[in-house]
């Protein structure tokens, strides 16, 4: 078993987290929960000790990982409080705001030959996974755009935020998800263009971006705004001899709201008219336009991932060189929109 922790009783650990820890009760057990001030706005967990002392979690022995699901301003520095008492951490992303901050964070693990990694969850969205299929399957041929939208019509945020900061930046907040998902499946890109904005002006929140990663012949196209009133589709792909279009995120997002929770059966699953449109000619001339079932998306696939490594010692599913990339993409983006 892997014994673990987490630092932080929020959404973050309550919605994208602990449901899916939950679910490999055959490999991890969930023995601590720290708060802050001690409130309990989720459903207590049977059999979990939640604390306002840190010592709780700190001088455990049991313990051997630490969920950092804190707020994004406070990663680097609790991630490191975690290393230095020798506890193996898991960090929500993004994972630190500059790239020296991860480059220390890694070092420090290094140096005292514990597992520190960035919880990239989108990596097991089921669209995303579906893309990734239908590009190995070679019907669209050599692929040559790409287009991933994560779009929302919530003015109201925006709105809300009178002043810039990194920590309320749309950039910061939601390219860690897509930027995360181009580097794991074509690397570093030969060169990038980033359009970030303040569409309510100067000094106004970040809500806004779009960024060309170029691999060669493929331009990937990253897109997010907060002001769509009708999203565009998730993926979008062109290849010499067809294209994919995926027009609905993940589906797990969607059934957490909702507080139905992956022990069901169907959790996160499409239904037909969620599945993705396949076009392409075949190597015989032949025209096809056929609907692709879904994968399955299952963040719980993260924390198998985690335990994997720590326990049976496999190498990381998210590599140290990987968030370093994001990190630096993000601090650039953030850059250009100044």
């Amino acid at each position: 078993m892997l014994t673990i922790a987490y630092i932080g009783n929020g959404k973050s650990a309550n919605r994208y987290h602990l449901p899916f820890a939950l679910k490999l009760k055959d490999k991890i057990k969930v023995k601590t929960i720290y708060s802050r001030s001690g409130r309990q706005a989720w459903t207590p967990i049977d059999g979990v000790h939640y604390t306002t002392n840190l010592d709780d979690i700190y001088h455990d022995p049991e313990i051997q990982l630490v969920v950092v699901s804190t707020p994004s301003p406070t990663h680097f520095q609790v991630a490191k409080d975690v290393l230095m008492h020798d506890k193996n951490v898991l960090v929500e992303k993004p994972f630190t705001e500059t790239v020296a901050e991860a480059e220390a964070l890694f070092e420090l693990a290094r140096s005292r030959g514990l597992f520190i990694q960035c919880y990239q969850n989108r990596r097991y969205d089921s669209d995303y996974l579906t893309v990734k299929n239908v590009l190995a399957s070679g019907k669209i041929g050599d692929p040559l755009e790409m287009e991933m939208h994560f779009d929302y019509f919530r003015p109201e945020v925006p709105t809300s935020v009178e002043h810039f900061s990194i920590a309320t930046s749309y950039l910061y907040g939601h390219a860690c998800h897509t930027l995360d998902q181009v580097i794991a499946l074509f690397g570093r890109p030969d060169a990038t263009h980033y359009d970030v904005r303040q569409l309510l002006g100067p000094d106004r929140m970040n809500d806004y971006f779009d960024i060309d990663l170029y691999y060669d012949a493929l331009k990937v196209s990253v897109k997010s705004s907060y002001f769509r009133i009708k999203p565009r589709p998730s993926f979008v792909v062109y290849g010499k001899k067809g294209m994919f279009i995926k027009a609905d995120k993940d589906r797990q997002e969607t059934d957490l709201k909702h507080f139905y929770l992956p022990d069901h059966a169907d959790f996160g699953l499409d239904q037909p008219e969620n599945y993705g449109t396949l076009t392409y000619i075949d190597d015989n001339g032949q025209y096809h336009e056929e609907r692709v079932v879904s994968e399955v998306g299952d963040y719980s696939r993260v924390y198998e991932d985690v335990y994997q490594t720590i326990v049976n010692g496999r190498p990381k599913v998210v590599k140290d060189e990987e968030t370093l990339l994001q990190i630096q993409m993000l601090e650039k983006g953030i850059q250009a929109c100044h």
